[in-house]
């Protein structure tokens, strides 16, 4: 995600002084003997210029400080804290404590992990260890791919990823995608929606360095199974949007696009930030044979220098038969997001069958 996403004051609320308070009471209850005083005046201090993952850094190290034990003591507390917590995202301030203070414990850091995991995750905290020793750790993640919880299976894949989101780059495996092909073909058949997601997220990164090889996998798995289909769509989403032959070819969609959009509108045309708008098209076979089709629409986002920046989003896959023509239609509300800013001006539509640009119309933000 991009520097914005992680400076959002909605995110940064996450870690407000309410969430600091409940921090230090919970571990007062587990380790009696807590300074929360000392802790709370550490943490505080400076906290509203703290970006949302600056301030998680912050609760760990501050733990760190008023902590009068050693590593394995203090992870020792902190895993009975890990259950108490009332976020998820709040608990990955434990990871970061591993990542931070355990790289001199391996076996304990990743049995730490492993655990935390399950009550946020350590998809941050396990890239240290990559980076730090990378054969050591990977060989760690292949058996978690295998293990019977969800968390720790996703973690294997999630933790791998060449560009995760908020992190740093896995330049090895950006590099050399196969390093890390066992978890991936550990899990393309994985009953957990949560973990497919991060097969698919994996894939995705790859599509953007090495967009053959996740193609070349991808073709030799066998797409009978109704999970391994599901992360196959999702993984070559941005092939997809592209309009790459092979990867429509291996969700089933036709090539060329026979065809014509017509009846092309979005309502209103005019509106304010935070109202919704509705696109509407029709798409009408100019062929007598059945086509698979993938459906994506493109909205051009007016930037603050009065340029533009395209974003493809996911419709629809569609059989059409012969001849035949469907309404397609979606709704999607224009409010800002931690994302994406809006700014006034004509914003441009276009609708994209199997990659191919069709037809455009536009709106306007007032």
């Amino acid at each position: 995600m991009s520097d914005s996403d992680s400076t959002s004051p909605a995110l940064k609320e996450i870690f407000n002084l309410e969430r600091l308070q409940h921090i230090a009471t919970e571990m007062t209850a587990v380790y009696p003997a807590f300074d929360a005083k000392a802790f709370l005046k550490l943490a505080q201090s400076g906290l509203a210029e703290l970006s949302v993952m600056q301030r998680m850094a912050r609760v760990s190290e501050c733990l760190h400080a008023v902590l009068p034990l050693d590593y394995e003591a203090s992870v020792d507390v902190l895993r009975a804290l890990a259950p108490r917590l009332n976020s998820g995202f709040v608990s990955m301030c434990l990871p970061h404590y591993v990542a931070r203070y355990g790289a001199h414990a391996f076996e304990q850091s990743m049995d730490a992990l492993k655990y935390f995991t399950a009550f946020g995750s350590s998809e941050f905290a396990i890239r240290h260890f990559l980076r730090s020793d990378f054969e050591r750790t990977l060989t760690l993640m292949h058996g978690w791919s295998l293990d019977d919880n969800e968390h720790v299976r996703r973690l294997a894949s999630e933790g791998c990823r060449p560009r995760l989101p908020w992190s740093f780059r896995l330049e090895q495996v950006q590099a050399d995608p196969r390093l890390a092909v066992k978890i991936l073909d550990n899990l393309k058949a994985d009953t957990s929606l949560y973990v497919r997601k991060s097969v698919a997220n994996h894939l995705n990164d790859i599509t953007k360095d090495h967009p053959e090889w996740v193609l070349e996998l991808i073709e030799g798995w066998s797409l009978d199974n109704k999970h391994t289909a599901w992360i196959a769509r999702h993984a070559l989403r941005s092939l997809i949007k592209q309009g790459n032959s092979r990867a429509l070819a291996i969700i089933g969609a036709s090539g060329k696009p026979e065809v014509e959009i017509s009846e092309v509108q979005v309502n209103p045309p005019v509106i304010g930030l935070g109202e919704k708008i509705t696109l509407s098209f029709v798409v009408k076979s100019t062929v007598e044979d059945t086509q698979r089709l993938v459906i994506d629409y493109a909205i051009d986002y007016v930037k603050a220098n009065g340029g533009t920046s395209a974003k493809v989003f996911k419709l629809k896959a569609l059989t059409l038969p012969g001849m035949a023509s469907e309404t397609v239609s979606r709704g999607q509300q224009i409010k800002e997001l931690t994302t994406r800013r809006h700014y006034a001006g004509v914003h441009a539509v276009h609708i994209m069958v199997n990659g191919e640009r069709l037809a455009s119309t536009q709106f306007e933000i007032v």
